[in-house]
This record gives C-alpha cells, structure tokens and sequence, in this order.
C-alpha cells in the first residue's frame, strides 16, 4: 500500500527478476584521448573545437568555437537561443555556472497573452520569443575563461555562414516545417532558397549560404579589432563586441526586424539583460559531488531524485528490471512534480524554497510516498518549506494543484521533442578545464530577425499564466523562464569525474540520471552508457506548447525484454516501445588514475566528437 517502506515492498518484485545485464559491446568505440576533446551535434562543429585546441586554445576556446558552429548550422537551435553552461576552472579548483538565458520582452504579461485567447505564450512566432542569450553566453564564457581571441574562435563559423555542406537531418527539418517558415520574410529568404520549388529548402550536400549571419559574426569581430586597436585587454575587447551585439548597430537592426514581424523585443529589452556568473547547486551521492544549474532550470529535479534514490538498494533491484523502471520513474514523478511547482527565476519573486527541495530529510519524506506495485497518476508537489523553517505561503495552491491534463496516446507522439530544440556540448583538456553545455532555442521553424542572420527563441512558451500553474514561472517583462536545458559535471575526491548532456526537453534530466547511474551504480563505461537503453515518462508536466501531461505513459527501448513491458503494463504504465529513447547523450570521463579523457555519444543522431 502507499506509505510503506519501499525497500521492504520491492523485495519480493526484485528477487523473482533477474538483473538485465549491461551492454558490453556497443555501435561506437569509446574516445580515448590524453590532450582534449570535443564533443557536440554535428561532427563538423566538433572539428571547429578541435581547430582551438590545434591553436593552443583551452576547452572554454573550444566550447565556445562549437556553440558559434552549431548555432550557425541550426544544429537544432540558431544564434537567438539560450546557452547555459557549467564550467570546472583548474585554477581555482569550483565549478561555475553560466546563466544565458533570456528574458521575457516589454509588454509580455499574462494580459497580454489572454487578451489573444491563449492559455500559454505560443509555441513558435514572434510571441514565442525572449532576449537573445547565446551571443552574451558565449562572449561572457570566452572573456572570463577563455584564452583565444573572439576572431580564432568565430573563424569557423564564419566560414560556414559563407558556405558548409548542408546535412540532412536539418535539410529535412526545413522542408518539415517549410509552411510556417513562409510566414516570416527573412526566414522565407534564407531558409527557402527554392521558393516554389521541390524541395524548396537546401538539399544534403548542397553548401547553403547565409551572408547575412555572416555579417553579423564580422562585425562582432571587428568590435574586438577596433578595441585591441584602441589598446583595450583581451576581455575588454571581446566587451565591445558583446555592447555592439546588445546596444550598438546589431540590436537596433535585431529589434527592428523582430518587431516587424510582430515580437515584443525592444532596444532597452537588450540593453538591460546581462549574463550571469553563478553558483552550480549541488548534492552528495555516495561521495560524489553532482553539479547542476539552479532553480531557473530543470536541473535541481536530479539532484533530488539522487537524493531519494541514495536511500535505496539500486543493485538489488537489478539494471532496467521492472522493478528499477519503476522506482525511477515514480521518483523522478515525485521530483518533477516539484519543478513543476516551486521552480522559476530566483532574480524575480517570490524566492523558490531551493534549500528545502534538496534537503535530503525532505528526500527521505518524499520517498516514502512511492507505491512499490503501482505507478501513482496522481503525484503531486510536496511542502518543502518546513525543511528549511519557513511556512509555505502557497498551500492554497498546493491543495488545489490541478493534475496534468491528459490527451491522447498515438504511438506517432513524443518523437519530434527527442531530436530537436537542443544540443550540447563537451570539452575537456590537459590542463584540467572541463565544460558542459546545453544551448538551446531559436530552432526550426524560427523567425529570423530582419539583417541579422539570427533566429528568435521560442523559450517564453516555457512560462505559464497563472499562478495555480506555478507561482514561480509566471511570465513577467524581464523574468527568465523555466527551461528545461540542464548540463551536468559530477566531482570525486574534489576532481572532474564526468561531464554530460543531452538534448530532448523534458526528458533531459530523466536521461541524464539514468546515464549517471550507468556508470556509477551498474560499471558501465561511458560508450556504454550513453548507448544503453533509456526509458522517459511523459507523466509531468510538458515544459511546451499546451503544458500537457500524459499519466501512466512510459516510453521505453524495444531492447528492454517483454516480460519486463509486460510487469511494467501491470503496474499501471502505457509503453510505447522504440529504437531511440532519449535525444542524443554527449558525455566525458575523466579517468583520475591513468590521467585520459574518455568521451561518449550516442549511437544515433549525428552527435560525436573530436579527441587526441
């Protein structure tokens, strides 16, 4: 029944399943590297990591020359998305987190978006769109940490804006979403060089050109030159790059071609926003230091599972048993029924109660609500606020949180969000620099902004308008969204131990936990872990669109044995059975005892990396 011990429920489930064996043999070798390595999207912009490093560059140089190739690339998302990223400084021995995220424009309140018969801030358009924040997040990183000029770092992208090779995965992205991308002059004139024709947009392998996006990139350059010039530092030049991209020629050209189209963005909307240089948040599992981005993020809601889970026997279950499926998700339902409530902007009230959801008493109360037999529809936030001495001032919400609203299965859902949307990032070096990222946003179909090159975020649809929806994300003029995009960097005995991410919404942390736990609870390598077969539940709240939950549904990898489908069928899940079960994972081990860089990547997508 509900309440009682786990541990004590699950036993007998657990001996009559035998653990399911790790895969020991897998599609792509492991990356073994002593020097560097560069992970992403696409291969070509892993190569642009690999040109910093072949310059002396560090793994922030080389971050940041992948996040300028993939956003020209549209590996997913452009130049007008979001970055979020952690970064370990060898130097000073932390992690730091990189908040570029955007903000919610002038005139965004919830009026605004009623007044349009919406119950949420649109999916795609011009209404979808916040502050651009990858242009600042590269340019903060590459200041701050990096050691090469903005000039070696963009040259690549540059290089592509001129001209690269089309690939076929964003080829067909195009041609999918070709009717909303007519809806937007600029986007109709760079994305649909065939207008009228078949196909209209550019084919695989046919060099696709983007002269304005070019010029954009120049001119950051050229603000560098200018104050080099001028006998400014290296980090004050790559300043002026990042004060004409935000207050200069390029955001008046920016906010000009976005507000023809319709979106809300205004000069002083740039002006104000600024990156931030944060603190990671943090938990212990079983002395291994995990580090996410805050509230702000989805990432706390792994940080909180770990801390249920740690209670548990997670061996004894047995690897992708029934009985491990199931304990995951119903954690995972737990702690993604708190994202749902309690996260948001901690820059906007009212403060989220973060101290109280990470604390590991909360956990161990949290915990005790799993049913060991049956999957619960009806999971809900818990009141975390006594965990850190303080009242709840939002009980009258709390009691009447609504259950994610239902709709139809189809066996055809629930793909699209695996492959599109994000990318990430890995670097690693010798020197002891170790980089996670997860930028996002501005992805197929977007509107690109007049002259600029750059495509509009999508990110406000993460926002809600209502406060029974969740007090903390409601959408507000200069408030960040709730977002989804969570790298990981986990520490043993003080030292980098594994850096990882990976794309797909609200799937993101359910995969990143279970990759985590591959390699530490079942011995997996990082290769294996990153191929190995996932499983996501749909039941929390979608981050997207219409904010639907769908209870009870599991997607899992048709490598999980039918009689663990059929033990999961009887505790109340609706499987749908797939080849792919997460976006694609990028991650890095670093082995402390021989001194090398291990990197992974899943075995589908075009993710992979660079190493030496």
């Amino acid at each position: 029944m509900k309440g009682m011990p786990l541990l004590a429920g699950i036993a007998c489930a657990a001996a009559l399943a035998a653990a399911f064996p790790a895969q020991r043999t897998t599609a792509k070798p492991v990356l073994h590297g002593r020097h560097w390595a560069a992970i992403t999207g696409k291969p070509l912009a892993a190569t642009a990591g690999a040109m910093m490093f072949e310059r002396g560059g560090n793994a922030v140089d080389a971050a940041c020359a992948m996040l300028a190739a993939v956003c020209t690339m549209w590996d997913t998302l452009s130049w007008g998305g979001e970055t979020q990223a952690l970064i370990y400084n060898p130097r000073t021995r932390k992690v730091v987190a990189i908040n570029g995220l955007g903000v919610a424009p002038t005139g965004a309140t919830p009026e605004f978006y009623k007044s349009k018969g919406l119950a949420y801030p649109p999916a795609t358009g011009p209404l979808a769109a916040i502050t651009p924040g990858t242009p600042g997040g590269l340019l903060t990183m590459l200041a701050e940490f990096g050691t090469l000029s903005l000039k070696d770092v963009l040259s690549p992208a540059i290089q592509m804006a001129e001209g690269y090779p089309m690939d076929g995965e964003t080829a067909r992205s195009i041609e999918r979403n070709k009717d909303k991308l007519k809806s937007w002059r600029m986007s109709r004139l760079v994305l649909l060089p065939r207008l009228g024709g078949a196909p209209e947009g550019p084919v695989a392998g046919e060099v696709f050109r983007q002269p304005d996006l070019a010029d954009t990139l120049r001119k950051l350059v050229a603000a560098e030159k200018e104050a080099l010039a001028d006998g400014r530092s290296r980090a004050e030049a790559i300043e002026a790059a990042y004060e004409r991209f935000y207050r200069g020629d390029i955001a008046r050209e920016f906010v000009r071609g976005a507000r023809e189209e319709g979106a809300l963005i205004t000069l002083e909307d740039l002006a104000r926003w600024r990156v931030l240089i944060e603190e990671p948040v943090r938990t212990d599992y079983k002395g291994i230091e995990v580090c996410k981005l805050a509230a702000w993020t989805q990432g706390p809601v792994m940080l909180q599972a770990l801390n249920m889970l740690e209670t548990l026997d997670l061996k004894g279950l047995g690897y992708n048993t029934a009985p491990y499926i199931h304990t995951l998700c119903q954690v995972m339902h737990l702690a993604f029924a708190d994202r749902d409530f309690y996260y948001g902007d901690p820059y906007n009230p009212p403060e989220e109660p973060l101290a109280g959801l990470l604390s590991k008493d909360y956990a161990r109360e949290r915990v005790k609500l799993v049913d060991p037999d049956r999957n619960d529809p009806e999971a809900k936030p818990g009141d975390p606020y006594p965990f850190q001495g303080q009242s709840n001032p939002f009980l009258r919400h709390l009691e009447r949180w609504p259950l994610p609203g239902a709709v139809k299965i189809d066996e055809a859902s629930g793909t699209e969000s695996f492959f599109t949307g994000t990318t990430s990032i890995q670097a690693a070096d010798e020197k002891g620099w170790v980089v996670s990222v997860t930028p996002s946003g501005g992805w197929i179909p977007a509107v690109i902004a007049g002259r600029t090159g750059i495509g509009l975020s999508q990110r406000a649809q993460s926002f809600v308008l209502d406060d029974v929806d969740g007090p903390f994300n409601v959408i507000a003029p200069g408030k960040r969204p709730r977002v989804t995009l969570t790298p990981g960097l986990a520490l043993k005995d003080g030292k980098p131990f594994l850096s990882f991410a990976v794309q797909g919404g609200d799937t993101q942390d359910q995969n990143l936990l279970q990759l985590f736990l591959n390699v530490v609870e079942f011995g997996m390598n990082i290769q294996e872990a990153c191929e190995a077969a996932n499983f996501n539940s749909f039941q929390m709240r979608s981050s997207f669109d219409d904010h639907k939950g769908i209870p009870g549904r599991l997607e899992i990898h048709e490598r999980v044995p039918a009689e663990v489908r059929e033990k999961l069928k009887a505790m109340g899940y609706t499987l749908t059975v797939r080849r792919a079960t997460s976006g694609p994972i990028n991650a890095l081990f670093l082995d402390a005892v021989h001194g090398t860089i291990w990197g992974g990547s899943s075995n589908y997508g075009d993710d992979y990396g660079v190493i030496w």
